[in-house]
């Protein structure tokens, strides 16, 4: 779709990712010392990023799959976005999520909702988005099985030391539905307010006042445009110049040094995109290590060959072959593939037995 890219790394194991199954250990050579990126001999080896020509664009809210940017995601629960970017981009993990923001938009969060140069994103009919809510009931118990059952929910809750319910993924037509059981008095999302400081939100210094569920604006770079750069701006940007695009960064009093330069102004050379989680308050995305380079796009999820329930454990046969994206409610294709199956093993069972 976007172009197939090359990749990058030579010297790895085959048919594995980044880690060898069982050992723990990196499955390609590559020297992950910062201070050795472009000296060691072992990085050498590396072949330069190059796609071929793709036949369509990413689009506003296509599920894409991508190279996390800031690989950490050995630990989900141990997030440093300033570690390990220097990883291979194709040895990066992969990642499935929602482009939000394409290059030159101005993408901003307000109250869990995104608006996209101001205007309030309105997402696909398959998007099935999730916030955090409390449930108050009247003193009924809610359980796991009952939840699934009558409300799809696969994500873990539990019940607070008040009573309350804390469900952290419930998509907002299944929170109204549960406002009106019998056994529910309230059902209220949880939404972060500005102002609450958190370090591990992009761009990582804590004092921005924005929070997960109120951020921005942010300007999302497109390729060939220049913005001012200033002090209070470079967080934002010092990465996309620094390890995204491969120049040198200082600081020197009040200025700006790119490439041994003073700078007020940079260009950027690649398109850059946003990308979010549908379940809001249960993703680690570009809230959190901020813009994905295009360089980093991997290409677009066509079809869900197999789905397991958790929890049931069981299949989830209406996600079994479906397409991801695309309009309207999911349609699968099992059947029709079961049909062809079926047809392929008795023509090729007839044709043996006249061969015979």
């Amino acid at each position: 779709h976007y172009g197939a890219r090359i990749p990058m790394t030579t010297i790895a194991a085959p048919m594995v990712h980044d880690t060898i199954p069982g050992l723990g250990i990196k499955s390609y050579l590559f020297n992950d010392d910062i201070s050795k990126k472009n000296t060691s001999l072992a990085n050498k080896f590396q072949l330069p990023y190059m796609r071929l020509p793709g036949f369509e664009k990413i689009e506003r809210n296509e599920i894409v799959v991508f190279n996390q940017p800031a690989d950490t995601l050995r630990d989900m629960n141990d997030f440093h976005p300033d570690r390990n970017y220097y990883k291979p981009i194709d040895k990066k993990t992969n990642l499935v999520k929602r482009c939000v923001g394409i290059p030159g938009d101005t993408l901003e969060i307000r109250d869990g909702y995104v608006y996209i140069n101001g205007k309030k994103t309105r997402l696909p009919d398959r998007a099935r988005t999730q916030y955090s809510y409390i449930v108050k009931t009247n003193g009924s118990d809610l359980s796991r099985a009952y939840m699934y059952e009558r409300f799809d929910v696969t994500d873990n809750f539990g019940q607070m030391s008040n009573g309350d319910y804390f469900f952290i993924a419930l998509t907002e037509e299944n929170a109204q539905r549960l406002a009106k059981s019998p056994n529910v008095e309230s059902v209220e999302r949880q939404v972060e307010p500005a102002g609450t400081p958190n370090p591990r939100l992009f761009p990582n210094t804590g004092d921005t006042g924005w929070s997960a569920d109120n951020f921005g604006p942010v300007y999302i770079p497109e390729k060939g445009s220049t913005i001012t750069l200033t002090r209070d701006n470079l967080p934002l940007y010092k990465r996309i110049i620094r390890e995204y695009e491969n120049n040198t960064l200082d600081i020197k009093g009040n200025e700006i040094i790119i490439n041994g330069k003073p700078a007020d102004s940079y260009t950027f050379k690649q398109d850059y995109y946003w990308m979010m989680g549908d379940n809001r308050d249960n993703s680690i995305d570009s809230r959190y290590w901020g813009y994905v380079p295009f360089d980093h796009v991997v290409g677009k999820p066509v079809f869900i060959w197999f789905s397991w329930d958790k929890i049931s454990k069981s299949v989830r046969w209406d996600r079994v072959f479906t397409t991801v994206n695309g309009p309207g409610e999911r349609v699968s294709y099992l059947k029709y593939f079961i049909i062809i199956l079926v047809v392929w093993i008795i023509y090729s069972f007839v044709r043996k037995k006249k061969k015979k």
